[in-house]
Parts: C-alpha cells; structure tokens; sequence
C-alpha cells in the first residue's frame, strides 16, 4: 500500500503542469511515443496505431475551445481538463497504450498497473519521447485490498473480463469518499470500448472559464462610444 500510495502522490504532484501543457502539445509527445512503440515492430505496431487513432480524436474533440454568448463586457470559455490521476490496468500492448494515450492525451497522470516486458516497454519509450518525469508511474497490479483504501485517484482505466470488472467494482465500492469511475473494456480481443470515437471523453471533465471586465471599470470600447 505503502509504495502505492507514493506512486499516485508522485503523479498528482505534477498532474497540474501536464494538464496545462494543453492538447496540442501533448498530441505531439505522444505522436513521438507512437513512432518510437512503431520501431519496435509487431506486435507493437497495432500500439502505436492506437495511440495515434486516440491522439486524432482529441484534436478533433477537445483540443478547440468553446466560445459562449454572455453578456456585453463578459466572456465565456467552455474546455476540456484531465480528471487528475488514473489507475490503468490490464494486458496486452494494444490495449493498455490505448488507455494510456486517452487518459494521457485527455491530461490526467497515470499509475500504470502491469508487470513485465510490456508495462516497462511502455513507460521506457514514453520517456524516450519526452515524457515529463514522474506523469506515469509503474506499479504492479493492486490487489482487492489496495483497491479498497487506495487514496487520490480520480479514476481507473481496466480491460479485462467481466469478472473481473465487477470484481473491481465492489473493491472500488469500498472506499470512502466519492465513488470512483471505473472505465471498463471487457472486450479483451476486439477492444470496441477502447476503438471507440469518444473513448478518450471518459478521462476528462469539462470547465467554464468567465472574465468578466465589467468588473474593472467597465468595457473600455462602450465606455468610449458613449463619451461622444
């Protein structure tokens, strides 16, 4: 538990400066990630194939920000952040760089749950393309336990049978404090969740940004049309 909760808190604290690093920047990091998995060949190609299908869909989704109608001398922005730090668990190359990229991508910082060849693969070679220090964390797959009273995170990413997301469902269900989504592929071979075209909507939450200038001494351009 002990390592667990060090892993997330390392990845919290540096979850602010990645999300403000903005969609277009983190696109072209990952772009790098997914040429560099490319190299490596099959069956790391299906990989990088995903990741960049993830990073097409939030240029396309959430990169742009939304201007709304407001009243005179007030603007509002509406736009996508990153939850904050994501648990990713699962197997196999394709599906968890898909998850990763998403949550990546979307601008949450990650523990990554998989032991072995690939997990290590995938974190080496997000750090050959720049990945800022500590934004994934390696951590072998939690138990129920850990699961239950882990602390400070804000959602988890999991492929694997139906099973065994209910399994996690009742762990997650155990803690206190808000529930946590759980963002479930189960799917293992086709991977229909995780191909989809708003996959990547299930990692970030939506914000509303006001500037209202009214409340420095009025719009300047009204002020100075009305002065004639």
């Amino acid at each position: 538990m002990t390592a667990l909760k060090t892993a997330i808190e390392q990845s919290r604290a540096v979850w602010e400066q990645w999300n403000e690093l903005g969609v277009d920047n983190r696109v072209v990091l990952l772009e790098k990630w997914a040429d560099i998995l490319g190299n490596r060949g099959a069956p790391y190609s299906d990989a990088a194939e995903m990741v960049r299908f993830q990073c097409n869909q939030a240029t396309h989704l959430i990169a742009e920000t939304e201007w709304m109608p407001g009243p005179t001398g007030e603007t509002n922005e509406l736009y996508c952040a990153g939850r904050g730090t994501f648990l990713v668990a699962g197997n196999g190359e394709t599906a968890l760089a898909g998850q990763l990229a998403a949550a990546l991508v979307a601008g949450n910082t990650v523990v990554l749950c998989a032991e072995g060849e690939v997990g290590t693969a995938l974190v080496a070679d997000l750090a050959k393309a720049g990945c800022p220090d500590r934004v994934v964390q390696q951590y072998a797959n939690p138990s129920d336990e850990e699961l239950a009273h882990v602390p400070g995170i804000d959602g988890v990413a999991f492929c694997g049978d139906a099973q065994q997301v209910h399994k996690m469902d009742v762990a997650l269900s155990l803690r206190e404090g808000a529930l946590v989504q759980v963002v479930a592929e189960t799917d293992t071979q086709n991977l229909p969740e995780i191909g989809s075209p708003v996959y990547l909507l299930r990692f970030v939450t939506e914000c509303t940004r006001t500037i209202n200038i009214t409340a420095v001494g009025g719009n300047a351009t009204l002020l100075e049309l009305g002065s004639g």
